[in-house]
């Protein structure tokens, strides 16, 4: 059985399926895990996602000398690919994404709801130059309403990039259609696909507000 498996309604959604995976998510989930151990969860459950969500990375060949002899053998044809947490809790998954690939570049996008519009609005947004060629993995714990994060990869678009994978913890059904309907050849990775939103637009059962959680401001 693959690790991975494509929703039908979505066929670029994939929830990571492994039992270490399925019990570090419980551990998060818990109310009562603290901060450094929440931290702690948000970097291994984003490793082992990030496992999968690098699977179509191209590669290339070289000449290296064993001990033993030289040979032709395979290594990343992009050595320099771009992680894009949305800020803030984005941030708790980016170590993850270096210790994989250490020359990976790092941008960061800032995003707000207005209070009138309740449109995402952009506050900052920084990424490397002449990135354009590269593969670009967004990452945002939580996709929830999905409007913050379809803006995101949309800002990412305007500047010429489009080999884009969005990296989550946890996902709503909601979240999952409003971007795949807006970026239909984006690939969403995520742990869990939970059941749906709230009211306040939380997802249920999901894990709380991530951003909180993991720098301990609730």
């Amino acid at each position: 059985m693959p690790l991975t498996s494509p929703l039908p309604a979505s066929p670029l959604f994939y929830c990571v399926s492994h039992p270490l995976l399925a019990h570090k998510l419980s551990l998060l989930r818990d109310k009562t895990t603290v901060s450094k151990i929440f931290r702690e969860l948000v970097a291994e459950i984003t490793l082992l996602i990030a496992y999968e969500a690098t699977q179509d990375l191209a590669l290339t060949e070289v000449t290296v000398s064993t001990p033993l002899e030289t040979i032709s053998t395979p290594t990343l044809k992009d050595k320099y690919p771009v992680i894009v947490p949305i800020l803030r809790a984005g941030l708790g998954m980016t170590e993850s994404f270096l210790q994989l690939i250490p020359e990976a570049r790092v941008g960061h996008v800032g995003l707000y709801r207005d209070e009138e519009t309740l449109q995402p609005m952009q506050y900052y947004f920084k990424i490397p130059h002449n990135s354009q060629d590269s593969a670009y993995f967004v990452c945002d714990p939580m996709l929830a309403t999905g409007g913050s994060t379809a803006k995101a990869i949309e800002l990412l678009k305007e500047r010429g990039i489009h080999r884009i994978t969005l990296v989550c913890l946890v996902a709503s059904p909601e979240g999952v259609a409003v971007v795949s309907q807006a970026h239909p050849d984006v690939k969403i990775y995520a742990a869990s696909l939970d059941r749906e939103l709230n009211e306040q637009g939380y997802i249920l059962p999901g894990l709380g507000d991530a951003g909180d959680r993991l720098f301990g401001t609730k």
